[in-house]
């Protein structure tokens, strides 16, 4: 299972980014999975559904499933921030793994940047960043040796990720204490766990 992350202030457009690599990378017979970063008062439940109504009972887990689809919700029992790697452990074998949000997490990840937004830039001070994925490739905030992709062009992203694989081959730090699907803490940290290998600087461009 690979795994590449998406970084970006809100307005960015990773989204986007996403929903377009999720297609293309489709289209490539790969299958594509998404973990993203929601606010906290997130729901996928309605009020007065059966499964609503569980969970209003004081069930920790409710699964609901279908001839097409299943979708499993957990009420944490205190206040919890999964890790990325955590909700990565909660995921189906598949290809792929896209990471929206978590900017501060340990994986390699490309960072979305537009200069009108007015945001600052992540790159310089992030050494998991192995690509700038931008409109406004002139008015990168400090000069860099990574991958400047066209924000404006999926295939040009998805060619760069799916031409090395390897390279994002995720490996679990939760496999070294033995743990499939944790139990989040009241204080993880989303951007605590891995070590994955990184590449910086001129070499990485080539990639």
């Amino acid at each position: 299972m690979k795994v590449i992350g998406f970084c970006g202030y809100s307005g960015s457009g990773k989204t986007t980014l996403v929903e377009q690599l999720i297609v293309r990378m489709r289209l490539a017979s790969q299958r594509v999975s998404v973990v993203k970063h929601a606010h906290h008062a997130f729901d996928i439940d309605h009020e007065g559904k059966d499964s609503w109504r569980h969970r209003q009972a004081g069930a920790f887990e409710v699964v609901v499933a279908s001839d097409r689809r299943l979708a499993k919700i957990r009420e944490f029992e205190v206040h919890a921030d999964p890790t990325v790697h955590q909700l990565i452990a909660e995921l189906y074998d598949c290809d792929w793994v896209l990471v929206e949000g978590f900017k501060h997490a340990d994986l390699l990840k490309i960072e979305v940047w537009r200069a009108a937004a007015g945001k600052p830039a992540q790159y310089p001070n992030d050494p998991y960043v192995v690509a700038i994925s931008t409109d406004s490739p002139d008015r990168l905030p400090v000069p860099t040796g990574l991958p400047v992709l066209d924000l404006n062009d999926a295939d040009a992203v998805a060619d760069f990720l799916l031409g090395n694989p390897a390279r994002y081959e995720y490996h679990s730090p939760l496999a070294l204490t033995g743990e499939s699907h944790p139990e989040p803490s009241a204080d993880a940290d989303a951007g605590r766990g891995a070590q994955p290998i990184v590449e910086r600087g001129p070499a990485a461009a080539g990639d």
